[in-house]
């Protein structure tokens, strides 16, 4: 009896073991993700996403060492719109550019970073073959989505370096929305992983129709956010509910069509953002008692706490003229929400199993 049993016991232990070192490996790496979307807004916000003019992902690690190299740089930057037409004429000196240039090097360092950490423990889980099976096209998959992220950066800095002062608000809502996309890929794999690490013959969760409905009228929500954000669009307004006194605001331009409004003037993108967050809520909720009554009530509190909390942020984000603190929490909360509706999500495609 005791040799039955310990020979059975080496392969459930080794079962359980690799996927509890791919959950802590994917869930450091969401964390790492989600400092990105963080420092990103910092970059946003403090206007220093246009001080690296060049693209080198492998000598641009290392940041200007010496004072002529400080100087090349600074030259350099002193040949696109942003110094130019604002920077310049405000007289922007050289320890006002390394302010600038620390926040955008720190962002694209965090890119290298995040690229190890994942490539190099999936290449070592590879050689060990400790990957479950199934599992290795769709962590190919987030390798390669991880590596369309930098390209996306670097193409949304291009759109800020010879015909404008910023960035296409376009390409900022598709850079934003890929990094939640990866936190959402690396929890909901995580999620996998853990429920494998409980029972060997667990499958993954499936995508039910009522969460990817969810999730849908989630992204609509963060793809508006972006665009506010790209086109400093929360300054247009510091009062609420009402934008200047009003419902609907005044300032919209309809000249060029209704639909190039929606997805270019100011005005409109805040006043959608601002009242499509109710529907957001209002599905995250449903959402949240819905994964309560699954018996997952850590995961409803999540969801109910998230967005609770970026209600508050949002609002607060609005009165105080975008405060950077505030603003940069509003950013940091809303990967959260994501994360904790992935989850909710996740717990749906549980049952469907």
């Amino acid at each position: 009896m005791n040799s039955t049993y310990n020979s059975a016991s080496p392969p459930v232990e080794t079962a359980i073991s690799r996927p509890n070192a791919l959950i802590t490996w994917l869930m450091c790496v969401a964390g790492l993700v989600f400092a990105m979307v963080v420092v990103g807004g910092i970059t946003r916000l403090t206007e220093s996403g246009l001080s690296i003019t060049e693209w080198k992902p492998i000598t641009g690690a290392l940041p200007p060492l010496n004072e002529a190299s400080w100087l090349s740089e600074f030259e350099k930057y002193k040949q696109i719109p942003e110094y130019t037409q604002i920077n310049g004429p405000a007289g922007m000196t050289l320890a006002e550019f390394k302010f600038i240039y620390f926040w955008e090097w720190i962002h694209r360092l965090l890119g290298r970073v995040i690229g190890l950490a994942f490539a190099l423990p999936l290449a070592w889980f590879w050689v060990k073959k400790a990957i479950p099976a199934g599992y290795k096209p769709r962590l190919l998959a987030l390798l390669a989505l991880g590596a369309l992220q930098g390209t996306i950066g670097w193409w949304m800095v291009s759109s800020g370096l010879s015909a404008r002062t910023d960035v296409s608000h376009y390409r900022l809502a598709v850079h934003l929305l890929t990094a939640l996309t990866i936190l959402g890929g690396l929890v909901w794999t995580a999620l996998d992983l853990h429920a494998l690490a409980k029972d060997p013959l667990a499958r993954p969760a499936t995508m039910t129709g009522y969460a990817a409905t969810v999730l849908s009228i989630l992204f609509i929500q963060l793809l508006f956010g972006a665009w506010v954000a790209g086109l400093n669009a929360g300054y247009v307004a510091n009062t609420w509910p009402l934008m200047n006194d009003r419902f609907y605001p005044e300032g919209v331009d309809t000249t060029q069509g209704v639909f190039f409004a929606l997805v270019n003037d100011p005005y409109l993108t805040h006043f959608v953002h601002r009242w499509w967050a109710w529907v957001a809520v209002a599905a995250l909720l449903l959402l949240a008692r819905r994964v309560k009554k699954a018996g997952v009530r850590r995961a409803s509190v999540a969801i109910h706490s998230t967005y609770g909390i970026q209600i508050i942020l949002g609002v607060a984000t609005v009165m105080t003229g975008v405060n950077i603190v505030l603003a940069v929490s509003h950013q940091a909360v809303g990967a959260l929400v994501v994360a904790s509706a992935v989850w909710g999500a996740h717990v749906m495609g549980r049952k469907t199993v």
